[in-house]
């Protein structure tokens, strides 16, 4: 990760909150953004609204540098060819709070993402600051600053932007470099600095959608692992279906079939569309448009699964594994204790689900490969260890 510098003084950002520059134009950004490239580190921040669309749609992007906070109107602005150089611009570090939105965001709308990534959120679990910390917590506790979040619920799509919406969006990212800095310190103090690094990296790697069309989607119903393989190839074909519509028309899921729609689909098997309309929570729109197309995926579905057979869903842990597993548990917490980190971050549900399922059939327990090294160095072989002696009594 760059090098930070002192000069990023919060109380300076915060003063310059009042009076934001607000960028409009494509030369002014072009313009600021030659200039953010010459520095160590930037704060980002977005605000967008994702209430009747499949993907957020952007309304402001904010950007604090050393001396000043600016908002770029991303309804202005039609060239942002300069603002993807400078997130691809490895030498100059993004600090960002609770990533994950921002990342979709610019991947959806700009088609990069800011590289590298500083997550103040991820970095406060490292810290034992707290899990899932938010900023306003976060800034009472370190830096003693008191912020208000009544333009939580902003339309930020309306045009103008109030000064007290421009004030509100501004702060969020004044103080996130003052934030990184001491995280920064203590991390590096810890030794951690690279475990938040790889964690950073995995992130990034999340935030790329390697399923655009839907195709591994219908493995999330573990409760449907005992189907029929013509049953799973509708539920496959199905759910595929949606994520495709729900892009296309640019609605959320919801608005065209619940989860537990689709579930009732696979388990009723209607023939007709009047049996497709006594399924519970089908939009009588989604029935009179797509219902014939939904019908035809459980029409087909034997000669779908049978030319194109589909992948098992993981069936649910054997009963056997409910005692193990509340050990395997005990030790992360222990480590995470040892380390004083938060314990939710040393190792997640799916990654010790994965870890088990290495060694389901014969025993022969590995760490897959999605666990990140920092997690196999910190908890790895007291996990192995452990399931070696159960491996051993069963």
């Amino acid at each position: 990760m760059s090098q930070t510098s002192t000069a990023y003084d919060w109380h300076k950002l915060e003063a310059a909150a009042d009076q934001p520059v607000v960028i409009t134009d494509n030369a002014t950004l072009a313009k600021w953004c030659q200039h953010w490239q010459t520095l160590p580190m930037v704060a980002l921040d977005t605000e967008f609204q994702r209430v009747e669309t499949f993907y957020p749609i952007p309304g402001l992007i904010q950007l604090a540098d050393d001396q000043q906070c600016y908002l770029i109107d991303p309804l202005s602005v039609t060239d942002f060819e300069p603002l993807k150089a400078l997130f691809q611009n490895k030498d100059v570090l993004k600090v960002l709070h609770a990533a994950s939105e921002d990342l979709e965001l610019f991947q959806n709308s700009l088609g990069v993402l800011p590289e590298p990534v500083f997550d103040t959120q991820v970095a406060a679990a490292f810290l034992n600051w707290g899990f899932s910390m938010g900023l306003q917590r976060m800034l009472q506790e370190i830096l003693g600053v008191e912020v208000q979040k009544h333009e939580t619920t902003s339309n930020w799509l309306r045009r103008p932007l109030s000064e007290s919406q421009e004030r509100y969006a501004a702060l969020d990212v004044a103080y996130l470099p003052a934030i990184c800095q001491k995280q920064k310190d203590a991390l590096e103090a810890r030794g951690m600095l690279e475990w938040l690094q790889q964690e950073s990296e995995a992130m990034l790697r999340q935030a790329i959608d390697e399923d655009p069309e839907g195709a591994e989607y219908y493995k999330r119903f573990t409760q449907m692992w005992t189907l029929p393989a013509h049953k799973i190839a509708a539920l496959r074909d199905l759910t595929a279906w949606r994520e495709q519509t729900c892009r296309d028309r640019d609605v959320p899921r919801n608005r065209i079939l619940r989860n537990q729609a689709l579930l009732e689909i696979v388990n009723q098997w209607p023939r007709s569309v009047y049996d497709l309309s006594r399924v519970d929570d089908i939009k009588r729109a989604i029935i009179r448009n797509d219902g014939k197309q939904i019908l035809s995926f459980l029409q087909n579905a034997q000669h779908s699964a049978e030319q194109s057979p589909p992948e098992p869903i993981l069936r649910p842990l054997p009963f056997f594994w409910n005692k193990p597993l509340k050990k395997l548990k005990a030790i992360v917490r222990e480590c995470a204790a040892e380390l004083d980190v938060a314990p939710e971050i040393m190792l997640r549900k799916k990654e010790l689900d994965a870890l088990i399922r290495s060694g389901l059939d014969d025993a022969n327990f590995s760490m897959p490969e999605s666990i990140s090294p920092w997690r196999c160095d910190a908890v790895g072989e007291k996990l192995l260890a452990a399931l070696k002696e159960i491996g051993k009594r069963d």
